[in-house]
């Protein structure tokens, strides 16, 4: 007899409702699930049963997928939970295997390695789009939060047009359990990305995202990436030596300007990469009104970003080669004539004298000479005009930028690009980030409104629910919003928790046994509840008349406005 598969869907940790796959990557499958605690959908993704068997991957992939749920922001797809179902796996037909998950927000929309694949992006989107995953790699790293695998299959686009970024702490638990390029490669399958630093094996830190956001950025104006190899292995070793070709020499259509921003995000020197991802953020914004650097200016930059060019060097040296071992070539002497020998030496001797005139020069010079290079100030907290002044005072010109915080005071300086400490050619620009103050929301109206609308007024401002405290209330529906922990008008930042009061749309009631049938009528009316006498007869002994015998509800919570029968005896007629 053949043994029957059981169609019951599984269920993980005794929690999890797990249903279709609905996307499957190198690392795990994701599957649609439902939350039956919460009572809302979820998505649910296994994580590879080669990455399973690893102990030291499970151990690091629960740490980092909790430091990951800690991160709340709306361009970051939320992790709300992660385990084993090996320890907690229940369901009565569920069978499945020990491999690690995690519960995250269900987002709907297309993943940007869709929209890349029908082409190149118009300008405006790809800026969008890569300004969205800069503002979650912004908040991620002021967390202390590496991502380590961005590229277009770890972003989503809402349906909206919202970008939202997934897998944080993920990619740093593979990379962390991997030793070397070729094994991360074989498990995340994205060396397309790499920066130089993660395909030499060298601690990496903010600014390797930034790589990898630049590569993003590269493919989105341009459908396609700036290194591709027959391996991943050809690919990384492009990623360290290889100079990328500027964007708009593929897309005529694309500003020059963008040429600079890009080649700046994929420079193989973590340091001159963009600092942070605000500056590539504020790069990207003045591209509409930038100057536009010419062929040159490019030119110029690529060579300092990259050096010269590196195939070019290769062919010269191997050009070099051949000819030096050329045998076909004839000589007509044995070898040069001595005057020339002399010459050369002479010359030679020349050329030593006069460096060493140069260095007796130098050693003379009094060690007062002004240097034409200066130290930027600390300007940080001063006020916008304070800081100009500051850098005035040490040759140096103030561009003054905007930028909301919850930590600094309206018109005090954030920070400063380069930061205080370095040096800059005297007359250079210093970019000062001036607080506009903390971005604020409104608080809505949501008293009198049903459950699902308050939610609903409070995403739509930016705000988050809360906990959900029912409460007994007479004349309000279950469902109802009586109160609010904020009140209403007021000013909050973005993503402040609001909790609510709602209506369970019951009242309490008291054992009113032995109340006489006035004042039991008049305890219910308080109530709003309606009060029915039912009468029993004839007092038997020891009944008192007129007075509650039994109730048709028990005492506790009754559904407002409901009936209540009063039962009770009349006096016996002699």
């Amino acid at each position: 007899m053949g043994s029957s598969v059981s169609t019951e869907p599984r269920i993980i940790a005794g929690r999890y409702r797990l249903d279709e796959v609905i996307g499957q990557g190198g690392m795990a499958k994701v599957h649609r699930g439902y939350d039956l605690t919460l009572g809302r959908q979820v998505a649910i993704k296994i994580l590879d049963p080669e990455l399973a068997r690893d102990t030291a991957f499970r151990t690091r992939f629960r740490l980092e997928a909790q430091a990951a749920s800690r991160m709340s922001h709306p361009s970051i797809v939320r992790v709300y939970d992660a385990g084993d179902p090996s320890a907690s796996a229940s369901g009565s037909g569920g069978q499945g295997g020990d491999e690690p998950y995690i519960v995250m927000e269900l987002v709907h929309g297309t993943l940007l390695k869709d929209v890349i694949a029908q082409g190149p992006v118009p300008v405006a989107d790809a800026i969008r789009y890569t300004d969205g995953i800069l503002e979650a790699l912004d908040y991620s790293h002021r967390a202390g939060v590496v991502h380590r695998d961005i590229k277009p299959g770890n972003v989503m686009i809402t349906e909206k047009g919202q970008v939202k970024v997934m897998d944080f702490g993920i990619a740093r638990a593979v990379s962390d359990s991997s030793s070397t390029v070729a094994e991360t490669t074989q498990i995340i399958g994205t060396a397309a990305y790499f920066s130089p630093e993660q395909a030499k094996g060298e601690s990496v830190d903010s600014r390797t995202d930034l790589y990898s956001a630049g590569v993003v950025l590269y493919e989105l104006l341009t459908g396609r990436q700036p290194f591709r190899g027959d391996s991943p292995v050809a690919v990384a070793y492009q990623h360290v030596s290889e100079t990328p070709v500027p964007p708009s020499e593929l897309n005529e259509d694309l500003p020059r300007s963008l040429d600079a921003i890009v080649l700046r995000a994929l420079a193989k020197d973590p340091y001159q990469r963009f600092p942070d991802s605000a500056s590539f953020r504020a790069a990207l914004n003045g591209v509409s009104g930038g100057h536009a650097p010419s062929k040159k200016d490019i030119g110029a930059l690529t060579s300092e970003l990259y050096g010269p060019n590196p195939r070019l060097a290769q062919e010269t040296a191997r050009s070099l080669r051949q000819l030096s071992t050329d045998t076909t070539m004839t000589r007509t002497q044995s070898g040069p004539p001595v005057a020339w020998i002399w010459a050369g030496v002479a010359l030679l001797a020349v050329l030593l004298i006069s460096v060493l005139f140069w260095v007796v020069s130098l050693a003379m010079q009094p060690a007062d000479v002004p240097s034409n290079t200066v130290t930027v100030p600390n300007v940080v907290n001063m006020t916008a005009a304070e800081a100009e002044e500051a850098l005035e005072d040490e040759g140096l010109l103030a561009d003054l930028r905007e930028e909301s915080s919850t930590e600094f005071d309206e018109g005090r300086v954030i920070r400063s690009q380069p930061s205080s400490g370095e040096t800059l050619d005297d007359g250079s620009s210093v970019i000062i980030y001036v607080s506009t103050g903390a971005d604020t929301v409104p608080m809505p109206v949501v008293e009198g409104l049903t459950q699902d609308a308050a939610t609903k007024a409070l995403t739509d401002v930016g705000l988050k629910l809360g906990t959900v405290r029912p409460q007994n209330d007479k004349d309000a529906e279950a469902g109802t919003v009586l109160s609010a922990s904020e009140e209403a008008d007021t000013q909050l930042e973005p993503d402040t928790v609001v909790d609510l009061v709602v209506s369970n749309g019951r009242v309490t009631i008291e054992d009113m046994t032995g109340w006489s049938l006035d004042a039991a009528t008049k305890q219910l009316e308080k109530l709003a509840l309606t009060a029915a006498p039912i009468e029993l007869g004839a007092c038997s002994d020891g009944q008192v008349p007129n007075a509650v015998i039994s109730m048709s509800q028990a005492p506790g919570e009754v559904a407002i406005h409901s009936t209540v029968e009063l039962r009770y005896c009349a006096a016996a007629t002699e």
